[in-house]
């Protein structure tokens, strides 16, 4: 590895009203090195990915210092040509195309004041974003992709058009939204990218991808860095440690006997599903596992409504369920979306609001009016229940942190006492504490009669959760795996066996590379 250092902080501090985000951070990054920066929600990682590249100012004092090209020590508005980044929330422009956005990490025109011809640009970002899985429209809207696909739009402008090799990459929780094929694509490319000289802060809460990736581990709690430990000398149960401040306990699954079939699908084609025909059981939890496009980011969707169907149908306890979510609501029918932001909840609105929004029927008065000391009663009782932090209903959801804002998404559903619980992209976003939360609240709710669907792009969340898991591959079932044969490492195989199996070849004229990329 590349001694050259690269980044450095020293004493580096953000404060804001009432609380101190960073305290004392020193950080130091060298050419050729991953760093994995990791910690629970709320533990001071985005607010250090965003001190670095000048969207916080710092506290006083604080000093960020990145290495120039000629080999000077540049500080405060100069650092920001020599980092690139990814944000948690990818920083596109939705209503923007894939090459338009694309683009605007570019200089307009390649030769001097003449314009690049669309199709050569088209060309380009299709070349882009087949190095990582991604196959779709790049002239479609970003706001009508899914959030894997946003996500390898966000990967391949970070890594595009470098002007030399060692310069700093921020990537912030990269492949929430990725399968393990599009994950190891990145990866590859991360790897590609410090072996020619750049450095690299990785932030994940994925612990498998911190230890497989990451040469170096800092952990952050409570704003402090707390551990900076080779990642040579960690496994799973002490990196844990490291970001809880202990071991966790295991899960309690419950003893759970299936009732009778509560939800089932038949033969339901939409959007890339193309004929899925699945059964599952009152305190059944069946997983759905998949590549990037091969139906599952859907499927969840088509079962509550929410996406139409083109053919086939769906019957809650032998009952036929219309293609509407309001009708799927008021047959008991609950689903946590992938994009919780845009579509699980409303962010400005209190966590109480939030809590109580789907059903308000039991806390309306007879003349219809809503109960405010009832709504408030309900919405403190599911707070505690779900150990949301900090315990106050009333505090604005956007201010939680991403693992307390899923709770509180998950408890909205849970306190209706769904017969049909549809959870796609359940941890998303969330770190290793509420992680595991929320996977006992899952549980729990199954082991109360509910028929959980779980469709998720981390195979071993499937495979320590679920009952059973359903392998999707170009729109349909491709394998069944039972819970005595359940591994990541079965899971993945599955996923991918067709792409194995049949390996695809890149058109010739899609086959530009990007500096420092190949």
């Amino acid at each position: 590895m590349n001694s050259n250092q690269l980044l450095r902080t020293r004493g580096l501090g953000k404060s804001f009203p009432g609380q101190r985000a960073l305290i004392d951070v020193d950080l130091d990054l060298h050419s050729g090195e991953i760093v994995a920066v990791v910690g629970q929600n709320g533990s001071g990682k985005s607010t250090l990915v965003k001190a670095l590249t000048g969207i916080h100012d710092p506290d006083p004092g604080s000093r960020i210092e990145v290495r120039s090209a000629s080999g000077d020590w540049l500080h405060g508005a100069a650092t920001r040509a020599e980092i690139h980044v990814i944000h948690q929330d990818l920083g596109l422009i939705p209503m923007l195309n894939t090459v338009e956005n694309l683009n605007l990490a570019r200089a307009v025109g390649s030769r001097g004041w003449l314009p690049t011809s669309p199709r050569r640009e088209r060309q380009a970002a299709k070349s882009l974003i087949r190095r990582f899985s991604g196959d779709f429209d790049v002239n479609a809207p970003i706001e009508k992709l899914t959030p894997g696909e946003r996500s390898i739009v966000a990967i391949a402008r970070a890594l595009s058009n470098w002007p030399r090799p060692d310069q700093v990459l921020l990537l912030d929780e990269p492949t929430a939204a990725l399968h393990g094929d599009e994950a190891a694509r990145l990866f590859e490319a991360i790897t590609r990218v410090a072996e020619q000289g750049a450095g690299v802060i990785f932030i994940s809460h994925r612990l498998d991808e911190v230890l497989d990736l990451a040469h170096r581990v800092v952990a952050l709690r409570g704003g402090r860095v707390v551990a900076d430990v080779p990642t040579s000398e960690l496994n799973r149960g002490k990196l844990i440690e490291l970001i809880a401040g202990k071991s966790l306990a295991s899960l309690d699954t419950g003893n759970r006997n299936l009732g009778a079939p509560t939800l089932e699908a038949r033969a339901i084609r939409g959007g890339e599903v193309d004929g899925v025909s699945l059964t599952v059981h009152a305190g059944e939890i069946v997983g759905v596992a998949g590549i990037l496009g091969s139906g599952r980011e859907h499927l969840c969707g088509l079962l509550f409504g929410s996406t139409p169907r083109s053919a086939g149908s769906v019957l809650v306890q032998g009952k036929n369920l219309p293609a509407s979510p309001r009708r799927a609501v008021s047959r008991g029918v609950g689903f946590v979306p992938s994009d919780r932001h845009a579509d699980g909840a409303i962010m400005t609105m209190p966590a109480r609001e939030n809590l109580t929004l789907p059903s308000l029927r039991q806390l309306r008065g007879r003349l219809g009016n809503l109960r405010a000391n009832a709504e408030r009663r309900e919405a403190t009782l599911w707070a505690n229940r779900v150990e949301l932090d900090p315990p106050d209903p009333e505090r604005t959801l956007e201010l939680f942190s991403g693992g307390n804002q899923q709770k509180v998404v998950l408890a909205k559903w849970l306190r209706n006492q769904p017969v049909v619980l549809l959870l796609d992209e359940p941890t998303q976003g969330v770190d290793v504490g509420a992680k595991a939360a929320i996977y006992q609240l899952v549980i729990d709710a199954a082991a109360a009669g509910s028929a959980v669907v779980v469709s998720s792009s981390d195979s071993a969340e499937l495979a320590e959760l679920c009952d059973r898991v359903v392998v999707l591959r170009g729109g349909r079932i491709a394998a069944e795996v039972q819970r005595n044969e359940l591994s990541e490492a079965r899971l993945v195989t599955e996923s991918l066996e067709a792409e194995i199996s049949h390996p695809t070849t890149q058109p010739a004229e899609d086959a530009e590379e990007a500096p420092y990329v190949h």
